[in-house]
């Protein structure tokens, strides 16, 4: 559901039910803005809490485009997880979009809509070897799960499926392993535990000792802005 403030600055802001939510929680991002909204909220609670952040909003969504315009760069390397060597990458003119040349450790990526190709070339890269990754954590800490896809997300790394369908955001494929392998873990831990209970953390725990301070860092991370354009 989408929800419009009567600020012209503001983007159209998305709004989520969730069941566990508690509270009212916004989050800006450059591409946008979303409401976490708990079951238990009335349309009238939503709009005052709205109306009351209205003038935050437009303050950090300005200052959040600002930064943004600045930092639209395509970098000249890259570190992809799963790979020891640092991939250069070249812009150049070509018919395909992308290209890797593994030996070279080189990205070549079309010099019109450089972003656009960059982000195509980490999806490939994310469909390629995430998949790959997740079933050897789930072989070692013997928790099997049915599908895996790979996905473009704004707001999680992963998620499980009552079915035990995970997903696991593309974006990963740009963080180090300890943090690939705690999104993993974590969502690997919903097969057996489908909520957040202390049995599911403790099930975490098992495997991820460290998964506190992993949760820290995935929070506070940010994903280069070439990779949030849409």
């Amino acid at each position: 559901m989408l929800l419009q403030l009567s600020a012209k600055d503001l983007p159209e802001i998305k709004m989520v039910r969730r069941a566990n939510a508690t509270k009212l929680r916004l989050r800006v991002e450059p591409t946008g803005i979303s409401l976490t909204v708990p079951l238990f909220c009335t349309k009238r609670q939503i709009q005052q809490f709205l109306d009351h952040s209205e003038q935050w909003l437009i303050e950090t969504w300005n200052k959040q485009q600002a930064q943004f315009q600045q930092q639209i760069d395509i970098p000249e390397q890259i570190n992809l997880f799963y790979h020891s060597h640092a991939f250069q990458i070249i812009r150049k003119k070509q018919h395909r979009i992308f290209q890797f040349d593994w030996e070279q450790h080189v990205i070549l990526i079309r010099d019109q809509a450089s972003e656009k190709a960059l982000q195509a070339a980490i999806l490939a890269y994310a469909k390629q070897y995430l998949p790959e990754y997740l079933q050897q954590v789930s072989q070692q800490i013997h928790l099997p799960y049915q599908l895996c896809s790979i996905r473009k997300p704004k707001t999680r790394w992963g998620s499980c499926s009552s079915k035990h369908d995970i997903m696991l955001n593309a974006g990963l494929a740009l963080m180090p392993e300890t943090l690939v392998r705690a999104v993993c873990v974590h969502e690997l831990a919903h097969t057996r535990y489908f909520d957040h209970s202390s049995a599911f953390w403790n099930e975490v725990a098992r495997y991820d000792v460290d998964y506190l301070e992993n949760r820290r860092q995935l929070k506070k991370i940010q994903l280069p802005a070439w990779w949030l354009l849409s």
